[in-house]
């Protein structure tokens, strides 16, 4: 895939529908010589929700673009997010999100078989990423750690040191990982510049961070596991799915906080060349 497209061919696949992209010019640069290798990492916290199509399309961009794509099963980071999945349920729930970010993928034509895929615990349990994590430890202020996770731990009066932890290990998933670039949606970038502020302090090198705008939720704000009106789950029924979307919020003229209208920006055009929408037609005065 790719094999024959230009630099500049691959950089507007791997860029469109992006809000931001950090290291950008390395980007292309490395384009020139080589394909671009990416991880996207997910927490094995929440049940995913038909929000998780948005960062599938967008891995379904990288495939095109020829990129090395690696999926994260973040399971000590679940665990970490102030024990959103309890350790004994960590096996289980991991298993779960692998079941359904494959069959994800696979309804919309991503071949499994160009994706790499991996558990958090497959590797942050070795000495070395251990040993690293204790020198990053040596680095990382209180301050910054926290609000490097601001916009993603969950948010405490007392904050555990597990919470504190977590960016730390999000930063040195990208070196253990041996990509050139994270992919995440916009609520990552604190955790995106404390990772290329941090890394370069152990002698590694900083990476390109991709980050994908927040989808609204059907409530117009963000969509959330926590908030069950906002999001449509995968295991919804017709029935649910049809009574969520007659009471999502539509206001004329409000774009930004449409969560229809971004799913189908992000999810139906990219991965259709058209939508078409069947009116019952209105009779004329």
């Amino acid at each position: 895939m790719g094999e024959k497209q230009s630099p500049e061919e691959k950089h507007r696949l791997i860029s469109r529908n992006l809000q931001e992209i950090l290291g950008e010019e390395k980007m292309k640069e490395i384009l020139k010589e080589r394909e671009l290798k990416i991880y996207w990492g997910t927490a094995t916290t929440g049940k995913p929700h038909v929000a998780y199509f948005v960062p599938m399309a967008k891995i379904a961009d990288f495939l095109k673009a020829g990129c090395e794509v690696t999926v994260l099963f973040a399971d000590l980071h679940a665990y970490l997010d102030n024990m959103k999945a309890p350790w004994d349920l960590l096996e289980l729930r991991t298993r779960y999100y692998e079941h359904v970010i494959k069959a994800m993928l696979e309804t919309i034509n991503v071949p499994l078989d160009k994706l790499r895929f991996i558990k958090g615990t497959d590797f942050q349990l070795s000495r070395e990423y251990t040993l690293d994590v204790y020198r990053l430890s040596s680095v990382v202020t209180e301050h910054d750690a926290k609000k490097a996770g601001a916009e993603v731990v969950k948010q405490v009066e007392h904050p555990l040191l597990s919470g504190l932890l977590y960016p730390g290990l999000q930063a040195l998933d990208e070196e253990y990982l041996k990509v050139d670039a994270q992919f995440g949606g916009s609520d990552q970038r604190k955790i995106f510049t404390f990772a290329e502020k941090c890394l370069p302090s152990l002698g590694y090198a900083k990476r390109i961070h991709l980050m994908n705008p927040m989808v609204p939720g059907l409530t117009g704000t963000k969509m959330s596991s926590s908030e069950e009106e906002s999001k449509i789950d995968l295991l919804d029924s017709k029935e649910d799915v049809k009574k969520k979307l007659n009471k999502a919020f539509c206001e004329p003229g409000n774009v930004e906080n449409n969560g229809v209208l971004s799913f189908i920006k992000h999810v139906l055009f990219s991965l259709n060349s058209e939508f078409v929408i069947l009116r019952q037609e209105i009779g004329r005065a």
